[in-house]
């Protein structure tokens, strides 16, 4: 990593009041940034080098009001979302249009306040969380995916369109991640639904996995590692078994990647 950050060191964390965007907040607080940790409930805190910041990424006068204390910024880091699951089919309209409203328009909401912010720099970055269901649609999350692949196809026209004014713009892919994620997501599936059995199972089967996965620390510190360069890959997984997959869902055949989540979550 290089010593010399090429962006401003002032930094706004969105979902920063717990797991991956709390760990975030702390370790670039750690490195010399002016952290705004924004969150619906901030925390206080001892450190002067993060200010809580009260902010509804799903409300733009929240985000507005917000701003109006924030007159500087170099780096956004998006982490506010949350996870929802049931089947495709029977999952409420209501639960999908929720998962959208935090996940992906609220990146929106924060992005059309912010980057204004951002274009005043000669450099600057934009961080967004998406997750390893942004590339391989998870059964029993596919809403939860809708709107990570939506993140991913967002951020890759940001980067084109906002690069001529020194935006950055980058996808951070975590796997399986043990945080509050996993015990925050809501069970969504009818109980008359002829996916119910499978859907449970399948969804107890990632919790597992979450719950034995990397650290949030892990993807803070991928974040930290962006921070620090000029030009940041368009996305990145984090860890090398992420890598790996990330490279077979591109060169293997479509079919067989299906199949292979299928086994995996289904059997």
């Amino acid at each position: 990593m290089s010593d010399k950050c090429p962006y401003r060191k002032t930094v706004l964390i969105t979902g920063a009041s717990s797991g991956i965007g709390k760990e975030t907040a702390d370790l670039f607080a750690m490195h010399g940034f002016k952290v705004y940790a924004a969150s619906r409930h901030p925390a206080k805190t001892t450190n002067p080098s993060i200010i809580p910041v009260e902010m509804d990424v799903t409300d733009p006068e929240s985000v507005k009001k917000a701003a109006s204390k924030i007159d500087e910024l170099g780096i956004i880091i998006h982490c506010a979302g949350f996870g929802i699951s049931g089947s495709a089919e029977m999952t409420p309209l209501d639960r999908a249009k929720a998962q959208m409203e935090t996940n992906y328009f609220g990146v929106l909401n924060v992005n059309s306040v912010f980057l204004p912010l951002l274009r005043k720099n000669s450099r600057s970055l934009v961080m967004i969380t998406s997750s390893i269901a942004g590339f391989i649609s998870i059964p029993y999350q596919s809403h939860y995916s809708s709107s990570k692949y939506a993140l991913e196809a967002y951020c890759q026209a940001l980067r084109i369109e906002a690069g001529r004014f020194g935006v950055r713009a980058t996808l951070v892919e975590p796997g399986d991640t043990k945080t509050g994620f996993t015990k925050a997501r809501s069970s969504d599936e009818p109980k008359d639904s002829p996916y119910y059995e499978e859907c449970i199972a399948a969804v107890e089967h990632m919790a597992k996995d979450e719950q034995n996965g990397k650290s949030a620390d892990s993807v803070a510190k991928v974040f930290l590692k962006n921070a620090y360069r000029k030009n940041p890959p368009v996305r990145c997984a984090v860890g090398l078994s992420y890598k790996v997959l990330s490279l077979l869902a591109k060169i293997l055949p479509s079919r067989l990647v299906n199949w292979i989540v299928k086994l995996i979550y289904i059997g």
